[in-house]
């Protein structure tokens, strides 16, 4: 079960968390990945999430953060994000499944007859089908890293962890490994590390039938070697394999720091792998940038969401990569776009050296974002707009250039006389949430001549999409002819991707999520140039 297509054994590292959640499995994982793909072997990561939801694309941000979406369309947990920013991995549909999928599928094939009438229970069927998953994606690779979500300890990540106890009992003993996640907190006032948090936590574990190969102990402070030897003892593995996970400034400083503890050289030793010295290099750069830069440009992020971080985490992390492109620190001036629904609201904008409106759905907030877009077009300063950002723009300029009188979309109106932004006829709103929706990688042709087509640096592209409502095509040739520039059609022409102005320094929106193609070691080319177009900004306007 455990064997590639050429013969070759397949091995399986399970990241599990215990104390808390927002550890920071996901960094761990995706760092993991990295530290094995600087050493020559191919990986994947495979994230288990124990909620009912068949997947997050109708969750509440408030509740579970940003929806990443993949090539193939799939609607995913944000650390499949991390997965693809640290590594060179394709995430697909198979690489995230939650309980909601696990249970869809298990019923389905007992109302097939599947089972030949047996009683359905969650061992073996539930497990079965969990493992059987995380079997599905170990096609070409040499690892297979899978995170367990959740905290142990907690009721619905059991089924997850009774699959993965099984899973040791199916492969040979040098096969599997298991990584725990845990926290050993610094204690101010006694000016102490204490490890009864990760003692209970990996107890906990053992009770459940896993014995942790690796402990990865986050933590404030350097973990001593009496603490280590304390933890090895009270836990059951050597010291070796007791890993400081110190707090660090930058995510993309967690992968030289796991390689100087020695977190690699172990697992691969505990796997029975041999392998290549890992090339660091690129690591080493691109944290001598975020160290070092030349300058600093602060971007107005103008959003309904902007209390919770992490529902633009791929967009943040964009922007950032977009600095890495240009030397500089990326500052965030957080704007909630109910706030610019009046003029003096706008002030806030004035610190800004770009402006972007990112992805969103819902009319909370829509009119400070149309707003935020004409400060950004009368007063020409660099401006981004993604998927809504670009029906934000669109508005913007029918309303106020095109004198097309109180232009909407129909998502927020249905008495506008001008829906610029509308359902296309071939869309229909009936069924599933998301059956609507356009998701996953589409092509683009550039227009040349265009901020877009300077960036790419090529005529055709692929970006991954998540939205229902498009450019109205009845407004095209009256908009063109206003000044709005049509940089970036579908092949067919039918659908426009990309608008920009041509009487501004950088204006630009398109209709797709470009943050979810970035990397630090590959910005992607418009975050690099809306962060080089707010460098010039800056600097013209000699702020400090």
């Amino acid at each position: 079960m455990n064997k590639k297509k050429n013969g070759k054994k397949v091995k399986y590292i399970f990241v599990t968390g215990g104390v808390l959640s927002s550890l920071g499995k996901g960094i761990a994982a995706s760092s993991i990945g990295s530290l094995l793909e600087c050493s020559g072997l191919k990986i994947t990561i495979l994230k288990l999430d124990p909620y009912i939801n068949v997947d997050p694309g109708t969750m509440n941000p408030f509740q579970h953060g940003e929806v990443y979406v993949t090539d193939d369309g799939a609607e995913t947990d944000l650390d499949l994000g991390h997965y693809e920013r640290f590594t060179h991995a394709k995430m697909r549909r198979a690489n995230n499944i939650t309980a909601g999928k696990i249970y869809h599928n298990v019923i389905q094939k007992e109302r097939k007859g599947d089972y030949l009438g047996a009683t359905v229970q969650v061992i073996p069927h539930i497990t079965d089908e969990i493992k059987k998953h995380i079997q599905n994606v170990r096609e070409g690779v040499d690892v297979v890293i899978c995170e367990i979500g959740g905290t142990v300890g907690d009721i619905e990540s059991l089924p997850f962890l009774e699959a993965i106890r099984q899973f040791r009992f199916e492969v040979k003993p040098k096969d599997i490994l298991y990584v725990h996640l845990t926290l050993v907190p610094y204690i101010k006032t006694s000016d102490e590390l204490k490890t009864k948090p990760t003692q209970h936590s990996v107890q906990k574990l053992r009770e459940i039938g896993i014995q942790p190969d690796v402990l990865l102990c986050r933590t404030e402070k350097q973990l001593s070697k009496s603490l280590k030897d304390k933890i090895a003892l009270f836990c059951n593995v050597d010291r070796r394999s007791v890993i400081t996970a110190m707090d660090v400034s930058s995510i993309y400083e967690v992968p030289l720091s796991l390689e100087k503890e020695g977190l690699r050289e172990i697992i691969l030793e505990k796997l029975g792998m041999k392998v290549e010295q890992p090339d660091l290099e690129r690591w080493e750069n691109i944290n001598k940038i975020l160290k070092k830069p030349t300058g600093k440009v602060k971007i107005g992020i103008v959003g309904k969401y902007v209390d919770l971080k992490e529902s633009y985490k791929s967009l943040t992390e964009a922007l950032i990569h977009g600095g890495i492109g240009n030397n500089v620190e990326v500052n965030f001036n957080w704007v909630d776009a109910e706030e610019l629904e009046n003029e003096n609201g706008l002030k806030q904008l004035a610190e800004s050296d770009g402006v972007l409106v990112p992805g969103g759905f819902g009319d909370r907030g829509i009119e400070g974002k149309i707003n935020a877009v004409r400060f950004a077009r009368e007063n020409k300063v660099p401006y981004f707009g993604i998927c809504l950002g670009m029906h934000c723009a669109t508005i913007e300029f029918a309303r106020h250039v095109a004198k097309l009188k109180n232009a909407n979309s129909s998502e927020f109106s249905t008495t506008s006389p001008y829906l610029v932004i509308d359902l296309l006829p071939d869309q229909n709103a009936e069924g599933d949430m998301g059956g609507t929706m356009r998701l996953g990688e589409y092509p683009c042709q550039l227009r040349k001549k265009s901020n877009a087509y300077k960036a790419y640096g090529k005529r055709e592209i692929e970006e991954r999409h998540r939205h229902r409502y498009e450019f109205n095509n009845m407004y095209r040739i009256q908009m063109e002819e206003a000044g709005l520039k049509f940089s970036g059609l579908s092949p067919n022409g039918n659908l426009v991707e990309i608008i920009e102005l041509e009487d501004h320094p950088w204006f630009l929106a398109g209709q797709f999520h470009p943050e979810f193609k970035s990397s630090p070691m590959n910005p992607h080319p418009l975050f690099r140039d809306f962060i080089s177009s707010a460098l010039k900004y800056h600097k013209k306007n000699n702020k400090n």
